[in-house]
């Protein structure tokens, strides 16, 4: 698929992460960038996700010596450049033609960790091949023996880490895929789930065929109980991604789990899921270090990794802007976007009078219209 003008001046490059995303738009099919940007039912949740980090406002702290800033810290226990992974997408190779691998390239040229999906383009060897810290993440299938399969063939691949997906007993309604008759091309397939034609093939009109695939082979059976199994199963970190209430946080810990990732998915399940930030203080809170706290979910910037971080984050992940990356300049335009993220957040973090990740986890942060609990 050909890529696009990466930015408003393709010698200067993107300035920011909004111009990185017109150049996807106008890279690729709008049926594809409905795929890519869509959420679910009326969008309400997608569009709550960037107005929420817009209603945060930190107080900067000033007199400190910011001379070395540095947003190196580490995420499950290994270093990183600053706190940023590569969240989980399916597909990338909808948007280019190398898919994962460049990707995970761009993510060991940042210095960040990147999650290769269940629906991956690319097999998680493949992926792993490139060398850098690599998580898997799994959504639980309706045949256990798989789901478990799955795990082994990750940490085989030397993948370091379980990203548990628990928000998607099915697709949420994703109206502009509905719409669009939706269906992934002949050469773009869920690598991990066996070969042959599958149901995300099958064009329809009025109805999206990755959803249809979707129903098909994820479980709704997925319980505590899931957890308990996965955690007697591997000895890799398990991460929950999914999770908003405060109760199920507390619970996490108690089943052994190493980290949350604080997610409503992006606006694409439960239309009117309160967002991940104004989850994220009272998850914090539950599991009183009991875990390591991540984010995901409308993170279009430093400034917004500096919020996260103020609010009780360990880091966060961003899915969408690596891909804009990567429809609009392949392995480069996903480099350019976590190097934009970096800057901005050193810059943000020399700004608010920090030195690093450290002092910015003790940040007083505003909310618009009263102060943040």
């Amino acid at each position: 698929m050909a890529s696009g003008d990466l930015g408003r001046d393709a010698a200067a490059g993107p300035l920011d992460l909004d111009d990185v995303e017109r150049a996807a738009a106008a890279a690729l099919p709008p049926e594809v960038w409905d795929f890519v940007a869509g959420g679910s039912g009326r969008e309400l949740s997608l569009a709550a996700n960037r107005a929420a980090f817009d209603a945060v406002f930190v107080r900067p702290r000033v007199l400190n010596d910011v001379s070395a800033c540095d947003p190196g810290t580490t995420l499950l226990g290994r270093p990183v450049r600053f706190p940023v992974a590569v969240g989980p997408v399916a597909y990338h190779r909808l948007v280019h033609a190398e898919g994962e691998a460049a990707t995970a390239r761009a993510a060991k040229a940042a210095g960040v960790p990147f999650t290769v999906a269940t629906l991956s383009s690319v097999p998680v060897e493949e992926v792993t091949a490139v060398g850098g810290a690599v998580w898997f993440q799994l959504y639980w299938l309706r045949d256990t023996g798989r789901t478990l399969d799955l795990v082994r063939r990750a940490e085989d691949a030397g993948c370091e880490a379980l990203v548990l997906t628990v928000d998607v007993p099915w697709m949420g309604r994703r109206l502009r895929d509905v719409r669009n008759g939706f269906a992934l091309p002949a050469d773009v397939r869920a690598v991990h789930l066996g070969a042959g034609t599958s149901a995300a093939h099958r064009g329809d009109d009025g109805a999206s065929a990755v959803a249809a695939h979707t129903a098909e082979t994820f479980s709704r059976s997925l319980t505590w109980s899931s957890v308990r199994r996965l955690r007697e199963h591997t000895r890799l970190p398990i991460v929950l991604k999914g999770v908003l209430d405060p109760e199920d946080a507390r619970r996490a810990v108690e089943y052994g789990v190493d980290a949350l990732v604080v997610s409503n998915h992006g606006g694409r399940q439960l239309d009117g899921a309160l967002t991940a930030v104004d989850a994220l203080p009272d998850v914090v809170a539950a599991v009183d270090g009991g875990c390591e706290v991540l984010l995901d979910g409308g993170v279009r910037g430093g400034t917004d990794v500096l919020k996260a971080l103020a609010l009780g984050a360990s880091g966060v992940l961003v899915g969408r802007a690596p891909l804009w990356g990567l429809a609009a300049g392949g392995e480069d335009g996903v480099r350019q976007v976590l190097e934009i993220l970096a800057a901005e957040l050193t810059d943000a973090l020399g700004l608010a009078g920090c030195a690093g990740v450290a002092e910015a986890r003790r940040l007083a942060t505003l909310r618009r219209g009263g102060p943040s609990p």
